[in-house]
Order: structure tokens, then sequence, then C-alpha cells
């Protein structure tokens, strides 16, 4: 078996509250209001829903997707200045 590991990437991602809709939408994509203060977002595999505490991601490509907090907490990591070598031009 080969081992393989996820690159350091930086994303943008804003924690749905149930009551910030401005600063989602601020990410760049269009969002349908649900029930219960839920969102739903059209990914690259459908549609799926956020509810509040979900964080919703703007991937490397542009696309958008909910990640549980869990997941998201485990996974990333708060960039508070930019990494050396990186402009934001690139």
């Amino acid at each position: 078996m080969t081992s393989f590991r996820k690159r350091p990437v930086l994303v943008e991602a804003v924690q749905w509250t149930g009551d910030n809709l401005d600063e989602v939408l601020a990410l760049g994509l269009t969002v349908t209001p649900a029930h219960n203060r839920t969102i739903e977002i059209r990914t690259l595999e459908g549609t799926m829903t956020a509810i509040p505490g979900d964080y919703i991601i703007k991937g490397i490509e542009g696309e958008f997707y909910p990640c549980k907090p869990t997941i998201f907490d485990e996974s990333y990591e708060l960039v508070t200045e930019e990494p050396d070598g990186e402009d934001e031009d690139d």
C-alpha cells in the first residue's frame, strides 16, 4: 500500500450560525435558505444542507461545500498571516 499526505492549501471558510447569511454570501456563493436556519448549497456532488455550526468552505477551485465542525477542526487551522513565499496574486 502507498501512503499519501494531503497538501497544505489555503481555503476561505465561514462558520454558519443560522444568523450570518451576509457573511456566508460574502464568500461568493448562492444559497437557498431552508427551514430551521439551515441553508442549501449547490456543490460539485449535488445540493447539500448546512446546519448552524457547520463551516462553509470555498475550495481551491472556487467550489463550495459544507463541513461539520469536528472534521473542520481536525483538518484546518487558522492562518493569521500569509505563509512565506506566497503572494496573494498567485
